[in-house]
């Protein structure tokens, strides 16, 4: 079972760069980016137009690499920073590891205090009671994810929420976006929502809180308009 698991979370792609880039929610031409011309999400070439190509592990370093982001740093500052993480802390995707939380905040600090002084390197890490640790825009991303015994990802929470708790597990779903109360896939909610049922009416059949659903559906039209 741990081989299979470990398999659909490194190796197996589960989602097209336009999914993916939906459940971080960043533009699909910078998610692009990311996965194929800077190599820092994990990618494989996919079979044919809009079929998978970015595995679980790869989803995690988009979602670490979009915290960063929003950290206030522009990429150019990033990417070298990342490379620093990753040849000092000599593992496979390190932006996935949870190493990151104490290894890689230390290593970031010590990149930041050299090279971000006009950036204000304090978005990225900061020091609390001693301790080197990641500002709160980059923890609130961190938080998100529920880590394995292996050190690496085994679910997400999705950030694009505010209200709604929805997580993507590579165990369940084949990795789609569900509820984490219920399980329910946020796709089949909303097609039931669109074909005219009310929100009242899927939240009883699904058992999903309403003040989650009314989240989902906001944030599905405005990915629509």
């Amino acid at each position: 079972m741990g081989a299979v698991r470990d398999r659909l979370r490194f190796d197996v792609p589960l989602y097209a760069v336009t999914e993916a880039a939906r459940i971080v929610d960043v533009p699909t031409q910078t998610l692009s980016r990311w996965a194929r011309q800077y190599a820092l999400v994990t990618y494989a070439q996919p079979d044919g137009p809009r079929r998978p190509s970015i595995p679980f592990v790869g989803l995690a370093e988009a979602v670490v690499l979009t915290a960063l982001r929003r950290s206030g740093l522009p990429m150019q500052r990033i990417r070298p920073a990342l490379q620093t993480l990753d040849d000092q802390m000599g593992i496979e995707h390190a932006l996935a590891s949870k190493r990151l939380y104490s290894d890689g905040a230390e290593l970031l600090f010590d990149y930041a205090e050299t090279h971000l002084r006009r950036e204000k390197p304090e978005r990225l890490v900061v020091v609390r009671s001693g301790q080197r640790v990641f500002s709160e825009i980059v923890m609130d991303y961190l938080q998100r994810i529920v880590y394995g015994e292996d050190g690496y990802p085994m679910s997400i929470g999705i950030p694009a929420y505010r209200h709604a708790e929805v997580v993507v597990d590579p165990r369940m779903s084949f990795g789609a976006p569900i509820f984490r109360v219920g399980g329910a896939r946020v796709a089949d909610v909303l097609e039931r929502f669109w074909a005219g049922e009310t929100l009242a009416e899927v939240s009883e059949e699904f058992g999903v809180p309403l003040d989650e659903l009314e989240d989902v559906v906001r944030v599905a039209s405005r990915r629509a308009a």
